[in-house]
């Protein structure tokens, strides 16, 4: 409980700075929100009322407070481009994130580790040596590069799904009912491929180091003296013990690809967290950009959290809070 205590005012600090951080960001960065309603017919005092309507008259100071009193009340403002509460806008836009995330991250994982735990079973052999350049290659491409790729090869070369969006255009769904369709699944593959590709280098490379430190243990050696199959050796035996630290990588590629998506949610036009922040930030919506990089922050917050207390769980050795 100490322990969890130090983390919770550790998370709460972060979240205090990453909240500072934007509120002067967005504040001191070049450009305007009024630009964007002023048109050749308005004179300077109608500029002015639109900046006391959006409450950027007072002064730096007079803004930061009361932007933290309501923060603590759970507000985030309203848009100045959507006049309307940014929690709402967020909490649409949010679960599209999440599905895309979950997705990749999942089909990742399970691709990583069985294909790290594959490698280090054939360690030294041909197919490692092709196999582990091309996941390195994967792993430093850029993510809109292989958005691309997989867009013109299988949206625009043969055409088998949609190049944007995340339901055909002109359907009408309610909030959470398209993610329960064939439509959406159908816009989901491509985005949620493209990601994969690009997060699963994490957990095979993990996955592979580990099994390869793992299977020079004792315990590994005693099963071979046993007669078990190598099999039944690499995967109930070493791979169980070898995906701590793959566990772990989960809950914080949970948190990272959140905050991450932003490219892929633009390559693919997909409405979610990422894509708003974007247009957001070009349209100088203070509010909403704020609310997004907090949300995003807190959620990569909560991962780490989470990933920290997962690992002293799944190994008793760890002992948090005592030295020695």
């Amino acid at each position: 409980m100490p322990y969890l205590g130090k983390r919770l005012l550790h998370a709460a600090f972060v979240l205090w700075a990453v909240a500072t951080l934007c509120f002067l960001m967005f504040r001191l960065m070049p450009g305007d929100p009024t630009l964007n309603y002023i048109d050749t017919s308005m004179n300077e005092e109608q500029r002015q009322a639109m900046l006391v309507s959006f409450g950027l008259d007072r002064p730096l100071h007079v803004q930061y407070l009361i932007y933290l009193r309501n923060l603590l009340r759970g507000e985030l403002g309203e848009s100045f481009l959507q006049g309307r509460p940014v929690l709402q806008l967020i909490l649409e836009s949010l679960p599209m994130t999440l599905v895309l995330t979950l997705s990749a991250l999942v089909v990742a994982y399970i691709f990583g580790i069985i294909a790290g735990a594959f490698l280090a079973w054939n360690r030294g052999t041909v197919i490692e040596g092709f196999a582990i350049p091309l996941v390195l290659a994967t792993r430093a491409a850029p993510e809109f590069w292989l958005g691309m790729i997989l867009l013109a090869i299988f949206a625009f070369g043969f055409g088998w799904f949609p190049s944007g969006g995340a339901v055909e255009a002109g359907s009408e769904y309610g909030d959470y009912e398209r993610l329960l369709t064939l439509d959406f699944l159908h816009h989901l593959f491509l985005p949620a491929l493209a990601l994969a590709v690009y997060l699963q280098g994490l957990p095979l490379l993990l996955m592979r180091s580990t099994m390869l430190e793992v299977m020079q243990d004792e315990f590994v050696t005693m099963a071979r003296m046993k007669g078990l199959s190598e099999w039944s050796i690499v995967i109930r035996h070493a791979a169980r013990n070898a995906l701590l630290p793959v566990a772990t990588a989960f809950a914080l590629g949970v948190g990272g690809s959140v905050g991450g998506n932003v490219v892929i949610e633009t390559v693919f036009s997909w409405p979610g967290l990422g894509r708003m922040l974007v247009t957001a930030v070009q349209g100088s919506d203070y509010p909403l950009a704020q609310g997004a990089f907090l949300i995003i922050a807190a959620v990569l917050v909560v991962m780490n959290l989470v990933a920290d207390l997962l690992y002293g769980w799944l190994d008793p050795r760890v002992s948090h809070g005592r030295k020695g």
